[in-house]
């Protein structure tokens, strides 16, 4: 059908191999692509053009323009499917560009990249890129029948090729490679070495796509008839070690030209913008621009932990926008947040950008850096550009790998072996591990009697008419001193207290001396997180999103936008000499000479793994007191400036000097003696900024000292030798009390000291234990769900490393070393993938069986505790044992009789699935008590209370065989008798649809939850405040409900589940 010319190839070559026939095979089978677009050596006869169709491979790709295949220098690879679009020279698809440009450079790079059709969230699809390694062949100076051999072998294992095979390579520098097809939906585009200054460029990418991957594989659909449909996948080889871009180090204000600057927020580049004026474009970028893809295998340990990045549709439109800036630009700075994130950010833009062929050779990149938005800030961080740090792009990618390789690889055991229980990470599990190892305490805590004495004195002879009365404790017995439990039962009390009151007592001691009180550090992020949940009661994400908000800037009344504090996510105590000055300058205004400190004070960090790469938390100007900034921020917003403007100044102020004293009481012999003591401020120092009316909001706790002044009046006026008269005793018992559960703050807390994970994670850490129903806060304390208990536990038997806090700590540190270039990534990852996949692999083989009775004796207490006598037996088939069950069904877990299915009686369920997902109770015949008729309704029909597995509820009609009567849920009651039938017949008017909501139209619904009413809006559900009537829920405040940071979905598969 084909004739070849015989010029076409080397006459030293043998004759035409069937590889190079199907090679040019494919260039005629696709119809945008004509005959005289065809190499000029190749005739095709009509027959062969018309019978093209008949060839079953669907995409190619066809080299124009070779005009010597023995001495290949230079090519135009086009990958033709049917967009038409070509590939550029380093086998990348550009979404904004048509053509592919060549240029010759002395330095090359290698670039791989894989064009795959098929669905983009294929499971299988995905899998066969990851499984199918591509076979590389030499299209070097032997020309294309140096293959031969191969030819047949390739076509006919096309689909199913396993085996790498290392590729032929050439001698020649400027060679060719291209691989061949792995199967029908795997086109290999090409391994091409390309001049470190070619322009990337390449394919148009629909607006309408959902979403773009990038990695060293290239996915796109199989058809144009599905393309609209499905989304396309456009990658390219991670490869740090290459130059990023044509970056300078000259200083870039002022302007020299047209410069485009990126930031991640909106409300920051309008303060920028208004910065630097019109010779400068300042666009935001939303955060990241892409991310891993949320699917297995995104990250991939056997091909060197290559990664699937994800491109979300919202993302292509911001690129496009600095895409369409860029036209005409000099100079791109990339001014992302100073932290690996913000690193990370930057080079995933550049990346991007070069894969649109966006960065011609005349754009200059600069990254710059600065930590507080304000004018002068902003211009100094352009006059000293630099270029993208690659080491905290290393430790971000793998940070970023870590956590997917932990989350992806441990969560779908967790759905198989513990139903209903979805996710676990690193920082996640750790946090987890903490809480659920208090609880245990609690649990296992025993606690122990003891008691104090305490007695009541006042001068026998008052030299003054004020009253001296002071109280005192017991510290010494029979001339022993006393400790917590020197005194144990009530009788030893109240034999040492007839002795207290049968004695004379005189003042035998007293003791002077003055104490001195530095004044607390600067904020960083996780003390600002922990003041402002004691102070303030606000939660660690809310605290993070207020103080965003300050960071990136307000409008002030002078209509000049600012950032009133500086950069948020740090771990450094240390501030700039300018501020340090100017805060000192404020001090000596305010205050005075004497309350600044002689010398500013140097703050270093005490705890592990710290950083210390930004400045501590501060105001970017000093001068705006919070009073100032009254009618610009809100009231939150407000009391969190004050606390952070309070606590800044304070830093920098002397210590607080208190003056104490203490006074001790004896009989004769001074056998037993009692003790009182008592302080008073001398100097309050940086206390005085506490009291100031302009930092009312965030006055500290420990300022308040009126009651202390009055006690200690009393003690001074006492000397040496006084006489005393005993007015009462009184001996109190006590027992000990077992730790306290952690609230965020004292949980943000531990973890900063133990090292785990970093201050910008801890409220999201958190917001993801809530989230998953593992833990509940309720009064600002966190207690774990018996769900989080039972995945702590599983993680502690089967992951033992993971849920180390040392390993979790430790790994934080490497990352650190991998920041400051000491540490290899990949090298980390591997050491670590090695020994996690052999947990991994052993974990699977574990029997759901093992499981439960692993659980079973962890938490025997809790599950068999609360049964008559504690024991196990049965009570339906009194031959059976109780034990702990995991549901068939997979929605949860219950504890039943081991003889099922022969009895299949069920004592107690746990966890039936998502709580709220249905909260109608279903009756079980084994748990059910006696119903009780309330009375009738207006049809005639019973209304029944009754007690349920789920609790009390209340149902219309008796039971039926074919149809299940209405019921519903009985809020906060707990007995059967408080319940009237007015309330019951109320109870089943719900749920009641509220109206549609504005933005897809579903169904709003107020429905009965069992601690109280809820709303619903599809799978979300938001809690009614307990002090809300349901009569004064409205369609409005049901929509308010549905946007606080409380709601939760449910009912729905994890995302990432198969």
């Amino acid at each position: 059908m084909i004739q070849f010319q015989r010029n076409f190839f080397s006459t030293a070559a043998p004759s035409p191999s069937l590889r190079n026939l199907m090679f040019q095979l494919r260039s005629f089978h696709n119809p945008l692509i004509s005959p005289p677009q065809l190499p000029p050596h190749v005739n095709v006869t009509n027959f062969a053009v018309h019978r093209r169709n008949r060839f079953p491979i669907r995409s190619f790709s066809v080299i124009n323009n070779v005009t010597n295949f023995t001495n290949l220098k230079s090519v135009n690879v086009t990958s033709v499917n049917g967009f038409g679009s070509p590939f550029n020279g380093v086998g990348r698809i550009s979404p904004f560009s048509s053509t592919a440009t060549e240029k010759k450079n002395k330095r090359k790079k290698t670039v791989k990249a894989v064009a795959v059709r098929g669905k983009d969230k294929d499971v299988k699809s995905s899998e066969s890129v990851v499984k199918d390694d591509v076979k590389n062949v030499d299209l070097g100076k032997t020309g294309l029948s140096e293959e031969i051999k191969s030819d047949e072998k390739d076509l006919k294992v096309n689909a199913v090729k396993k085996k790498k095979k290392k590729p032929v390579r050439s001698k020649k520098k400027d060679d060719v490679k291209i691989s061949p097809a792995v199967t029908d939906s795997v086109e290999v585009v090409g391994e091409v070495e390309v001049s470190k200054k070619s322009a990337s460029k390449g394919k148009k990418t629909n607006s309408k796509e959902s979403s773009s991957i990038s990695t060293s594989k290239e996915t796109q659909d199989s058809s144009a008839s599905t393309r609209s449909k499905k989304k396309e996948v456009n990658s390219c080889q991670v490869d740090l070690e290459k130059p990023l871009g044509n970056f300078t180090g000259k200083p870039l204000y002022p302007p020299v030209g047209k410069s485009v600057m990126v930031v991640e927020s909106v409300t920051k580049a309008k303060v920028i913008q208004r910065y630097l004026g019109d010779m400068y474009e300042v666009l935001p970028s939303y955060g990241h621009v892409r991310d891993l893809a949320s699917r297995s295998e995104s990250v991939r340990p056997d091909d060197d932990f290559s990664m699937v990045w994800e491109v979300p549709s919202s993302a292509w439109t911001h690129l496009k926008s600095i895409n369409a800036a860029l036209s005409g630009a000099n100079n791109l700075i990339l001014a992302s947040d100073p932290d690996r994130e913000g690193e990370a950010i930057a080079w995933h833009i550049i990346e991007m950008l070069q894969q649109q062929g966006a960065l011609h050779n005349n754009i200059f990149l600069a990254r710059v850096v600065f930590h507080e938005i304000t004018e002068q800030s902003i211009k100094t961080a352009l006059q000293a550009p630099r270029e993208i740090n690659v080491n905290l792009v290393h430790a971000y990618l793998a940070r970023r790998a870590l956590d997917y390789l932990i989350g992806f690889n441990i969560s779908p055991l967790l759905w198989r072996k513990l139903p209903s229980c979805q996710s676990a990470g690193r920082v996640q599990s750790a946090a987890l591990s903490l809480i659920c190892d208090r609880e245990l305490e609690i649990d296992q805590f025993k606690p122990k009697e003891y008691w104090t004495m305490e007695a009541m004195f006042n001068m026998k002879e008052q030299r003054l008419t004020k009253d001296l009365t002071f109280l005192a404790h017991l510290t010494h017995f029979n001339s022993n001193k006393l400790n917590q439990f020197s005194i144990i039962s009530g009788e030893e009390a109240r034999d040492i207290e007839s002795k207290i009151n049968s004695a004379d007592f005189r003042v035998i001691s007293m003791k002077r001396n003055k104490v001195r009180r530095k004044p607390p550090t600067p904020y960083i992020t996780s003390t600002l997180q922990q003041d402002a949940a004691n102070k303030l009661n606000f939660s660690a994400s809310h605290t993070m999103k207020l103080a965003q908000k300050l960071y990136e800037g307000v409008e002030l009344t002078s209509g000049i936008s600012a950032g009133l504090i500086t950069y948020i996510r740090t771990d450094g105590l240390h501030i700039s000499d300018d501020a340090v000055a100017n805060i000192r300058s404020l001090i000596i205004e305010r205050y005075g000479q004497n309350f600044v400190a002689q010398s500013p004070p140097k703050y270093f960090k005490k705890v592990k793994n710290a950083q210390e790469a930004h400045e501590a938390i501060r105001p970017t100007d000093i001068r705006k007191l919070p009073s100032m900034l009254a009618g610009v921020l809100d009231e939150e917003s407000l009391k969190l400036y004050t606390l952070i403007w309070s606590r800044t100044v304070s830093c920098q102020m002397e210590q607080a000097v208190l003056e104490k004293i203490q006074l001790d009481v004896g009989n004769a012999d001074q056998s037993i003696v009692l003790r009182s003591a008592s302080s008073r401020v001398e100097f309050p120092g940086y206390r005085a900024v506490f009291t100031d009316i302009v930092t009312e909001a965030g006055r500290d706790r420990d300022s308040d000292g009126s009651n202390h002044d009055l006690a200690f009046e009393v003690l001074n006026s006492l000397k040496t030798d006084d006489l005393l008269h005993l007015v009462q005793t009184e001996a109190s018992q006590h027992h000990t009390q077992p730790p306290p559960r952690y609230s965020e703050a004292s949980l943000v807390k531990k973890l900063e000291e133990l090292g785990i994970g970093r201050p910008s994670t801890y409220a999201s850490t958190l917001k993801v234990l809530k989230d998953r129903n593992y833990v509940t806060v309720k009064s600002r304390v966190i207690s774990p769900e018996f769900r989080g208990r039972m995945v702590s536990a599983f993680l502690s038997h089967h992951f033992s490393e993971v849920t180390d806090y040392n390993f979790t700590a430790d790994m934080e540190t490497e990352l650190d070393n991998v920041s400051a270039g000491t540490t290899k990534w990949k090298g980390l990852l591997g050491d670590y993938w090695t020994r996690f996949k052999s947990y991994c692999d052993r974990t699977s083989g574990v029997h759901i069986h093992q499981v439960e009775k692993m659980l079973e004796k962890k938490f025997e207490d809790y599950l068999f505790g609360s049964f008559p006598n504690k024991s196990r037996s049965c009570p339906s088939c009194t031959e059976g044992t109780l034990i702990f069950k995991v549901s068939r069904f997979g929605s949860g877990y219950f504890i039943g009789c081991d003889q099922h299915p022969r009895c299949k009686y069920i004592a107690k369920r746990l966890l039936s699935g998502d709580e709220e997902e249905d909260d109608t109770p279903q009756p079980n015949s084994t748990m059910i008590e006696e119903p009780k008729v309330l009375g009738l309704n207006s049809s005639n029909e019973k209304v029944l209370l009754k007690n349920g597995p789920y609790g009390i509820y209340v149902q219309l009609g008796e039971d039926g065989k074919e149809y299940t009567p209405k019921r519903t849920s009985v809020p906060y009651v707990k007995d059967l008798d408080s319940t009237t039938l007015e309330e019951a017949l109320a109870l089943l008017q719900y749920p009641v649809t509220l109206g549609k909501h504005p933005d897809d139209g579903k169904p709003v619904i107020l429905k009965v939850a069992k601690l109280g009413y809820s709303i619903r809006h599809g799978k979300t559900i938001a809690p009614v405040p307990k002090s809300m009537k349901p009569s004064e829920i409205t369609l409005e405040k049901a929509l308010e409900f549905l946007s606080d940071d409380n709601v939760k979905t449910v009912g729905a598969k994890p995302k990432n589940a198969k």
